[in-house]
């Protein structure tokens, strides 16, 4: 098997990781020897074995010895005490002779280490070998271990002339049920969802992953004036699924009303206020204090232009179906006064493009000199 089919198996790997290892990196790992596969393994779970030992627990247990062996690991391996003992040490100690790496890990506890302790034991390392198919899965760990903020991705259904909705607010369905399944894996993939309160008074959304299996978001609510209902499908689940509510430190009757949400589970958090609403700016850093790496945003017009005007959209996932509502007073993905000027577009580079049935997905990634 040529070693591009190993790294790839690694990353294959990697994705089964997806929706439960944050706010750590999704990592597989590959052991070869003489052109045999010896063992395979990956980050299944935040706070347990790291992809390298499991794959080494893999091989133990077919009785294999690894000494004069290589490992394909998708990301740089750890130097560092965590949840877990560093994956360098177990390296060394199975005698393991080369390393291929595709990823270098930017956390300053490990970048560089781990290879630096590797080759002082006289392990052959090898790195960025398929780096950007490793890179490419994990931009969310990559972006909040640089920042500390959570990786922004909208998500909005529109039809072919630009609509989320009818003009009445009808909007059940834009789109097909492929590209509603997908919706559920992106759901089970970010460790968080928002929406603005317009959405909840509207929708009174669950917001859950509708997969078997799958791993239910923190639910994020920007919420300026702290109008949730307790009665809200939200409210009534927040002691057995996560709810953040973030508003602003003077909304009105806001002692009485954060005692009752916090009650019954809800997490709020009082943010500055910016032009009338939560800052979300702050509101982001705070998030991402609470470990959140990454939000799918599924808030609507109102809280996508303000996520766009604050500069914090990472990527885009756009599902177009081929159908046209019209309307002028029709709900769009972004609404609010816009951009003056076509000058001052947000800026964005198409990333994938598929069919899901009938629709259309493309994903789009922020242009680093955008706004």
């Amino acid at each position: 098997m040529p070693q591009e089919q190993y790294m790839r198996r690694a990353i294959e790997l990697a994705k089964k990781g997806s929706g439960r290892v944050n706010p750590n990196p999704l990592v597989g790992a590959v052991i070869v020897r003489d052109g045999v596969v010896l063992g395979e393994g990956y980050h299944e779970c935040y706070g347990q074995l790291h992809a390298e030992r499991n794959a080494i627990a893999h091989a133990k247990e077919a009785g294999h010895d690894l000494t004069g062996s290589t490992i394909y690991v998708t990301l740089e391996p750890c130097a560092h005490h965590g949840k877990q003992p560093p994956c360098t040490l177990a390296l060394i100690e199975e005698g393991i002779k080369e390393v291929i790496v595709g990823s270098d890990d930017p956390n300053p506890l490990v970048s560089g280490k781990g290879y630096q302790l590797l080759r002082e034991k006289g392990i052959k390392v090898t790195t960025h070998f398929l780096k950007e198919e490793c890179d490419a899965l994990n931009p969310v760990f990559f972006h909040y271990i640089k920042t500390g903020l959570p990786y922004i991705a909208l998500k909005y259904a529109m039809t072919m002339d630009g609509k989320i909705a009818c003009h009445t607010g009808d909007s059940k369905w834009v789109t097909g049920e492929e590209a509603r399944a997908h919706v559920q894996k992106l759901r089970n993939h970010y460790k968080g969802i928002m929406v603005g309160i317009g959405t909840v008074l509207a929708d009174d959304p669950m917001l859950t992953c509708r997969i078997e299996g799958g791993r239910n978001p923190v639910r994020i609510v920007a919420d300026s004036h702290l109008r949730t209902p307790l009665s809200s499908n939200l409210v009534k689940t927040a002691g057995e699924i996560p709810v953040i509510i973030g508003c602003v430190a003077d909304a009105p009757g806001l002692s009485e009303k954060k005692e009752k949400l916090e009650e019954a589970g809800v997490k709020v958090l009082l943010l500055p206020e910016e032009d009338g609403h939560v800052s979300i700016p702050a509101f982001l850093q705070a998030l991402g204090k609470e470990k959140i790496d990454g939000i799918l945003v599924e808030g609507g017009g109102t809280l996508n232009e303000s996520i766009l005007r604050a500069g914090a959209a990472d990527c885009a996932y756009c599902y177009i179906a081929p159908k046209i509502f019209g309307g002028a007073d029709a709900k769009t993905p972004v609404e609010g006064q816009g951009l003056e000027k076509a000058a001052d577009a947000w800026m964005f580079s198409v990333q994938d493009i598929r069919m899901l049935g009938e629709d259309v997905l493309i994903r789009y990634e922020k242009k680093m000199c955008s706004r």
